[in-house]
């Protein structure tokens, strides 16, 4: 049997190259059983003709499949579904009387509950988007990116990719972290005391598991980063919130008998605050003497545009209490998913025997591709260009700001790639929200970054790092138009 021209469409305004969606198209049907093995498949040229695409289109992507068994090539015939093709198992109808599982009596649903459902996944949709941690594609070198993949994917590198490396990690990415990355947060550490994560949430994870025993305590920043209270909630530690003043968090605030203090010491998320470095050596001071582990999470460190940053909290830390939370996710791109931790080599060990249960390692592939990145010097190229882009756009949402009358809740603040503002009185940011979706326009609402949400109300954060310098100025008209009329 012969499959019809008409079996197949594409869709020429997809985003998605033809050759790629046609491949798709014939490797579903297959799966779900609609091409059989030894059907045949229409010529290249009566395909081509029907799709109204270039032979090779078709040709190329019937190669494609031959090579990886789904078609067979017979000379002089055509291409066939191939015979190798595992037959399709159907599942038995489900009878009418048969009682469905019980789920909700095996699940607690902690984690589900804690679980963020405040930021919105269509964000590139929208003209304006003041959303955190996206990436903006035209700052990425995806030329040096593919380069460095291919050279990892290269025959003389390629054996040491497909084996499990168990719980280790690659070592010229250790070495380029320890060498090129740490120094400048004043950091000196060993292989034994870096551990590679897949990104700052992950590491949380990680610590919160290794360091917090069911129903201990610990003290985090009020406000802080929603994805940390996250973690904590699901891990059932006792949360004690500390608010946090214009120089971040006060070491003196911080109550006895807890296990880890978390804190964001460089850009106090999400404030973006820097600690002095007199309160630095007073959080460590006070650590040694209660005997409390300090989790710092040094997001964004390389985001800072008024002189060199402060030393991170672990370049000054004598005792070893300090475990340091470092991603590339910011720098690199947030699809990345890497970081690292650095701390003690016997909390090392305890989170990497941890990791390698959960995950062994991350893909050795992106391991090895970021270690090329890093040592051709395409890091610090695209470090430097994000820096000047975002310092332009700093600049021009602060003009703006100051224009259109709008209120910065942390006007010292002089890092990261987000501004903290604060609404007029009696203004609900969730409410302002709303209605700038509808003028497409995205905020970041304050409540999820509060212990108690209702105190975020008059809170919002406005990030530059998915938006371009053009579109700034308009979308923070709008901003300002809707809170006029919302405060009549």
């Amino acid at each position: 049997m012969t499959i019809p021209p008409d079996a197949f469409f594409l869709d020429h305004a997809a985003g998605l190259p033809l050759q790629v969606q046609l491949r798709r198209q014939i490797i579903a049907a297959v799966t779900a059983g609609h091409f059989r093995a030894g059907e045949k498949l229409p010529s290249t040229r009566a395909l081509a003709r029907h799709l109204g695409v270039a032979r090779v289109t078709v040709a190329q992507a019937f190669a494609e499949l031959v090579s990886t068994d789904y078609l067979t090539s017979r000379d002089r015939s055509g291409h066939y579904i191939s015979d190798s093709i595992e037959r399709r198992i159907e599942a038995e109808p489900l009878a009418a009387s048969t009682p469905r599982f019980d789920w909700d009596d095996k699940l607690e649903g902690r984690f589900a509950r804690a679980a963020r459902r405040d930021r919105e996944r269509e964000w590139h949709r929208y003209a304006f988007p003041f959303v955190y941690g996206q990436a903006d594609p035209a700052l990425v070198d995806h030329a040096a990116w593919r380069d460095c993949a291919m050279r990892a994917l290269g025959r003389r590198e390629f054996d040491s990719l497909t084996g499990d490396l168990y719980d280790a990690d690659d070592p010229e990415l250790i070495d380029h972290i320890a060498r090129q990355i740490l120094p400048r947060r004043g950091i000196s550490a060993g292989r034994d005391e870096i551990l590679l994560t897949m990104g700052a949430q992950n590491a949380l994870w990680l610590v919160t598991q290794v360091l917090l025993r069911p129903g201990a305590s610990c003290a985090i920043e009020d406000p802080s980063y929603p994805g940390q209270r996250e973690i904590l909630l699901a891990s059932r530690a006792r949360i004690l919130p500390v608010p946090v003043d214009r120089h971040g968090l006060p070491p003196d605030a911080i109550p006895p008998g807890v296990a880890a203090v978390f804190t964001t010491a460089s850009h106090q998320c999400p404030t973006n605050s820097t600690m002095p470095l007199s309160r630095r050596k007073t959080l460590l001071a006070r650590a040694q003497a209660q005997g409390f582990a300090v989790v710092e999470d040094d997001y964004e460190f390389e985001m800072s545009f008024a002189g060199a940053p402060s030393p991170a909290l672990k370049a000054i830390d004598r005792a070893g209490a300090v475990i340091y939370i470092g991603s590339f996710s910011k720098s690199v791109f947030p699809g990345v998913r890497l970081g690292y931790l650095v701390a003690d080599p016997r909390f090392i060990a305890e989170a990497r025997a941890l990791r390698g249960m959960m995950l062994r390692h991350p893909p050795g592939h992106m391991q090895r591709t970021l270690a090329h990145f890093l040592s051709l010097g395409h890091y610090d190229a695209q470090a430097n260009r994000m820096r000047r882009a975002f310092a332009r756009r700093r600049e021009v949402m602060l003009a703006a700001i100051a224009q259109e009358g709008l209120r910065l809740a942390s006007p010292e603040a002089t890092g990261g790639s987000s501004f903290w503002l604060a609404t007029p009185e009696g203004v609900d940011s969730a409410a302002l929200a709303g209605l700038l979706k509808k003028r497409e326009v995205l905020i970041e609402p304050g409540a999820p970054f509060f212990a108690v949400p209702g105190q975020g109300r008059g809170f919002f954060r406005l990030a530059y790092s998915s938006i371009s310098s053009e579109r700034i100025p308009e979308g923070m008209r709008r901003i300002a138009d809707t809170l006029r009329e919302l405060t009549g």
